[in-house]
């Protein structure tokens, strides 16, 4: 496997950081990407990395959805953005307390482990602060990009923040590791409107 540095694997957020977020959709027909996502993806593949999706899905836990449901919108994820070399998704709801709900590193550390990586060796990229949590509490470097639904004291806790997919992959190329640890935030814009509420 290629990389970046010692990067070696990107980690997207599903909702609201590659598709437009459908409150638990279930329907692969409403899954639309995100603005530049296409190319943001592309481009984390053509540096060699290994790119993998880590997603809440409460919506199973409330009965709203099915995992059945959430596989056939991640299939339709992958015919529209490229098969992603991992998928991970957690089917607790918050009072469940599962290791694997976002903010908790669960779900980072199962992709780790299938893409054969160390957290230290991936980046996390994601709309809201459970997303960067669960980077922080792994051990792996985050971006954030806001959306309307990401609160301010989440853009103000976060180490690099993008307005958009495509900044945020090359903010993970171009900054090298020790400083994408350190360094204050990068951008504090908003991203795509069109998001609703996180899973």
């Amino acid at each position: 496997m290629g990389g970046t540095g010692t990067l070696k694997a990107v980690l997207f957020d599903r909702d609201g950081t590659l598709v437009v977020d459908v409150p638990y959709n279930g329907d692969p027909r409403l899954v639309r990407p995100m603005e530049s996502a296409r190319s943001a993806v592309a481009r984390v593949r053509e540096a060699g990395l290994a790119t993998g999706v880590v997603s809440n899905q409460s919506g199973v836990a409330r009965g709203l959805i099915t995992p059945a449901q959430v596989e056939a919108v991640n299939q339709r994820v992958d015919e529209l953005l490229g098969p992603f070399d991992v998928w991970e998704f957690c089917p607790h709801g918050t009072e469940d307390g599962c290791p694997c709900r976002k903010p908790a590193p669960g779900l980072i550390h199962r992709a780790c482990e299938a893409l054969g990586v160390e957290p230290s060796e991936v980046a996390v990229i994601g709309d809201i602060g459970a997303d960067l949590g669960a980077a922080k509490a792994a051990g792996a470097r985050a971006v954030l990009v806001p959306t309307p639904v990401t609160r301010e004291e989440e853009i103000v806790a976060a180490d690099l923040v993008a307005n958009d997919l495509w900044h945020a992959v090359e903010l993970l190329l171009a900054v090298p590791e020790d400083a994408a640890l350190s360094a204050g935030p990068a951008v504090r814009t908003g991203g795509n409107p069109t998001q609703g509420a996180p899973a």
